[in-house]
């Protein structure tokens, strides 16, 4: 028995023994083996890290003009236990589908939210139209919950709301395919805001520190702090009113004709900066989630691949003029040519103008012309050559993503001939047009187009400023001025040229037509174009060029002489204006009494100014002026100061902060008054006719307010209205001494091009 208990007693001893061995050399190998190990392990459990972060950098116009920029948001999350407890489910769920326009079916949903075993979940995020919120919204929220606090006698009632940073864009639709949008999950889709995500993100921060159970952050602690770094801001080269002239041209042409989609594009020649560019339909990328329709989404500027037709003629022309082959006053017989085997016909049915000059065929836009120029003149090798060093086949290197490259690929001798006048085995974007045109323009030399003028460190303040880049001289500066010439007599000649509804008193213009017909199914369609028009203005030093391109007009007889030239028209008329270019008139006129007078004047600074100083010195130059507004100080004037323009420039004096001024009664003004107090309201401007404002109606859509303005030439207006009187509105207050329009609207028949005949502008299928 002793023996037994002494045995046990060993046996017992022995166990303990060991297992205190086994503990210290765990201790051992926890302690001091692996005690860096576990103690990064403990660290993680104790510490707490929060994030800063980064705030995305600022887009701004080429005159500092926000156009994007980071905003405070608030982000809404429900308790579902909570509400489900107070009982309150029916009137979150009436506010919040009053509020956010969250749908009653989905909000239901989301206050009855549960976990797998049946219990009320703690936080529930609501969809789209909770996250990301404006303040004004937040605060009906924030009001809403603080009386449900009172009601239930509680302060948590199951409402929660956090405040962040979201993307916003001060002038909603204005340049959206250029600038992309940044979605509620900060990825940055489209446009500048994807091209230059890196440098406008930033980097975020954190800052790490350990606490105790209580999560109270440790006096003693580690703490290990890296700041956020924000993003840089970007400056565009793009001008703010040339945009808005630019998208209500195209706007307004859009509801004439209906077609797919219109686009334009303005540019500097002489830097080849992007001085506005849009297409429409747009979106709101404040909104970017109400747009069902993806392709509207779609950036035609640098992705759609069209045959440019007879826009793609300026290239043929400035190569024949370089090598010395065009020759204007040589003749040639019209109508039809024959291209081993295939003929080619010009744009009216192949009747064409019997024996005209080459200058004449560029005035009808000849298709015939241009073959025997491009195909025989040229050839195949020597045309390739040029239509590659003009840019073609090649992406321009401009600043937004997903360029495409196009397509230059003819071999067979009909595809040489076709090419010479933009169709067939030819497919271009249209920056790229804009940007060859422009070499014809600035003497020659082609540039890289750019939408970046300027990237600036917040923190620094370094700026680092984007230069003009010269890719290669094309022709030579002879043969650029001397096919400038020749394109300008298809503007000006305004019985034959193809271009005459794009020319505009006082300014020398030069352009080319295009109307291109759309391969359907493999085949040229007869009814579906794509109709254009390029050119520049003024020829003698072009400060700007524009193309227009109207994809699918509905109008079967629809030219790019009919259809894009008023367009381009429009935007280049307005934009010269605003840019101070002067018409080419004599600086002085001869007055009845036989004194000579000034035709132009430099107006006076007059921002900052008292309202009757402004006008006394306006009153002095003869300027005709308005007031806009009714406050005493002039805190913009349009044109600004130093600016020279003719006498009869009429002046804007801006008393009253945009978004506090009232839309005056502008009947019986002519419309490019009208587009100019439109521009100064940042109002858009729907017209409807030609001449003289007769009604004027203002309406709300999608937020945004829109007058639509009916004209009628001025005897009509005024008999509709029954008035004389050619004064605004209390809020804008004519000038004395109101000069005349000086500017005659352009007259001239309709475009010579028959698109119906199947071909248009020349661009016959072979």
């Amino acid at each position: 028995m002793t023996k037994r208990i002494k045995l046990r007693t060993l046996l017992i001893g022995g166990l303990i023994t060991l297992l205190f061995v086994v503990l210290v050399g765990r201790m051992y190998l926890v302690q001091v083996v692996k005690a860096d190990f576990y103690l990064g392990k403990a660290r993680e459990v104790w510490a707490a890290s929060e994030a800063i972060p980064a705030k995305r950098g600022t887009i701004t116009d080429r005159d500092g003009n926000v156009l994007a920029m980071d905003a405070p948001a608030y982000t809404i999350a429900l308790n579902p236990m909570k509400i489900n407890e107070l009982g309150v489910q029916q009137q979150v769920i009436d506010k919040l589908h009053q509020v956010l326009g969250r749908s009653l079916e989905r909000l239901q949903a989301d206050v009855s939210a549960k976990r797998d075993n049946g219990e009320f979940v703690i936080h529930r995020q609501i969809g789209n139209e909770g996250t990301k919120i404006d303040k004004e919204l937040a605060d009906q929220i924030i009001a809403f919950r603080d009386a449900l606090k009172k009601q239930v006698g509680q302060n948590d009632v199951g409402i929660l709301i956090t405040e962040e940073q979201t993307r916003s864009y001060p002038k909603n639709t204005r340049a959206s395919h250029l600038l992309g949008y940044v979605r509620k999950d900060d990825e940055a889709i489209g446009g500048m805001e994807a091209y230059l995500d890196k440098t406008l993100r930033g980097t975020p921060g954190y800052i790490r520190y350990e606490k105790d159970g209580k999560r109270v952050q440790l006096s003693d602690g580690e703490v290990e702090f890296v700041p956020a770094v924000d993003g840089k801001n970007v400056q565009l080269t793009i001008n703010t009113e040339i945009q808005f002239y630019i998208e209500e041209a195209i706007k307004s042409a859009y509801e004439q004709y209906q077609p797919k989609s219109i686009t334009a594009i303005a540019a500097d020649p002489r830097t080849m900066e992007i001085l506005g560019t849009a297409s429409y339909p747009d979106f709101n990328p404040n909104q970017y989630w109400e747009t069902s329709d993806q392709g509207v989404f779609y950036n035609h500027a640098v992705k759609q691949l069209i045959e440019p037709g007879s826009t793609f003629k300026i290239v043929t022309l400035a190569a024949a003029v370089e090598e010395g082959i065009f020759h204007p006053n040589d003749t040639y017989q019209s109508g039809s040519i024959n291209v081993t085997g295939e003929t080619i016909r010009d744009h009216n049915g192949g009747r064409g103008w019997g024996q005209i000059t080459y200058l004449e065929g560029l005035k009808h836009s000849s298709n015939v012309a241009f073959v025997k120029l491009g195909y025989e003149g040229l050839q195949r090798e020597k045309l390739m050559q040029y239509i590659t060093n003009f840019g073609f086949g090649q992406k321009t290197g401009i600043e937004q993503p997903g360029e495409y490259a196009g397509l230059i690929d003819f071999y067979w001798p009909s595809e040489v001939a076709t090419a010479t006048f933009g169709q067939g085995r030819v497919q271009v974007t249209p920056i790229q047009q804009v940007a060859a045109v422009a070499a014809v323009a600035n003497g020659g030399k082609l540039m890289k187009p750019h939408l970046v003028k300027a990237i600036e460190d917040p923190i620094t303040k370094e700026k680092t400023s984007v230069q003009p880049e010269v890719v290669r001289q094309v022709v030579s500066e002879q043969a650029a001025r001397q096919t400038a010439e020749y394109l300008e007599q298809v503007v000006s000649d305004q019985e034959i040229g193809t271009g005459k509804n794009a020319y505009i008193d006082g300014y020398r213009v030069a352009g080319k037509t295009g109307t291109a017909q759309k391969v359907i199914d493999g085949n040229y369609s007869a009814n579906k174009f794509v109709v254009s028009f390029i050119g520049f203005a003024p020829v003698e030093d072009p400060r700007i060029v524009v193309y227009v391109v109207v994809d699918e007009p509905a109008d079967q007889y629809a030219g790019g002489g009919t259809v894009a030239a008023p367009i381009f028209k429009q935007i280049v008329q307005q934009s010269l204006r605003h840019l101070g270019v002067l018409p080419t008139v004599p600086r002085t006129e001869e007055t009845d009494a036989g004194e000579r007078r000034p035709r132009t004047v430099e107006i006076p600074e007059l921002t900052g100014l008292k309202i009757t100083k402004a006008q006394n010195e306006l009153k002095q130059q003869a300027l005709t002026y308005e007031v806009v507004g009714k406050g005493e100080t002039v805190l913009q004037q349009i044109p600004s100061g130093k600016t020279i323009v003719p006498t009869t420039q009429r002046v804007y004096l801006i008393t009253e902060e945009r978004k506090q001024l009232a839309i005056p009664d502008m009947t019986h003004l002519a419309l490019r008054d009208v587009l100019e107090v439109c521009s100064i309201l940042d109002v858009r401007c729907v017209t409807e006719g030609e001449g003289y404002v007769a009604k004027q109606t203002q309406s709300q859509q999608d937020g945004e307010t829109v007058l639509t303005l009916t004209l009628l030439p001025q005897g009509e207006a005024l008999e509709e209205t029954g008035e004389a009187s050619d004064t605004a509105a209390d809020s804008v207050q004519q000038g004395e001494g109101e000069g005349q329009d000086d500017e005659a609207a352009a007259g001239g028949e309709e475009d010579s091009e028959a698109p119906g005949e199947g071909s248009s502008d020349g661009e016959a299928a072979p």
